[in-house]
């Protein structure tokens, strides 16, 4: 049975159409509070470590860039709630690889958490020597989040970032954009901040000559 809440032909028409979409109420209820709660234990049980920027040797804590701290789902495969939440990335990717033609191939995903006054400036989430990231996902799992709380994703919609949206963190809004086209960034949160966020790849083949 789909967990999805919302027709992905319109989802898909969208993208299509600008590159992003922002979906209130995406999922059911008690599956974002599931994982709200799933966050909150493996959190409280200390297994999130602080996140980084870059990849391979080139990646390294930057505080002033960042300062959230994250946990990848294959470390917390085991929970009911995970494996429901990457059933339905499963059915997005597969609706998004028909309609579009990406070639999307795995979501990689992590539980994201941001303690009070914590950020993340702007920057695009394809790396440069690696664009296998190709359809960036957050799913929001803070309920009931008040209006002056921050946290939001600023979301920049031209080249110039002149123009953007801010999304709040409501639990159950889902956010898709393009990885390599939207710089974005994380406002600082007033409060603690929990959600699931991912990136759809792209199988790269590598040619030996």
């Amino acid at each position: 049975m789909s967990q999805l809440l919302f027709n992905l032909d319109t989802v898909i028409d969208t993208l299509a159409e600008r590159g992003w979409v922002v979906i209130p109420n995406a999922m059911p209820a008690t599956l974002t509070g599931e994982l709200r709660e799933a966050c909150v234990e493996v959190w409280d049980q200390g297994r999130f470590h602080e996140a980084a920027t870059g990849r391979a040797d080139g990646q390294a804590r930057r505080a002033e860039i960042r300062s959230d701290s994250v946990l990848w789902l294959d470390q917390a495969a085991e929970l009911p709630a995970v494996r429901a939440y990457q059933a339905a990335m499963d059915e997005i990717m597969l609706a998004v690889n028909r309609g579009l033609y990406l070639g999307l191939a795995e979501l990689e995903s992590h539980f994201a958490v941001y303690p009070e006054g914590a950020f993340y400036k702007k920057h695009l989430d394809r790396f440069r020597d690696d664009d296998a990231r190709t359809l960036t996902t957050v799913l929001y799992l803070n309920q009931d989040w008040p209006d002056d709380a921050g946290g939001e994703i600023r979301l920049y919609l031209d080249d110039a970032c002149a123009e953007f949206i801010d999304v709040k963190p409501e639990a159950g809004t889902l956010v898709l954009f393009l990885s390599d086209r939207f710089w974005h960034e994380v406002l600082p949160a007033r409060r603690q901040r929990l959600s699931v966020t991912g990136w759809y790849r792209r199988r790269i083949d590598s040619v030996r000559w």
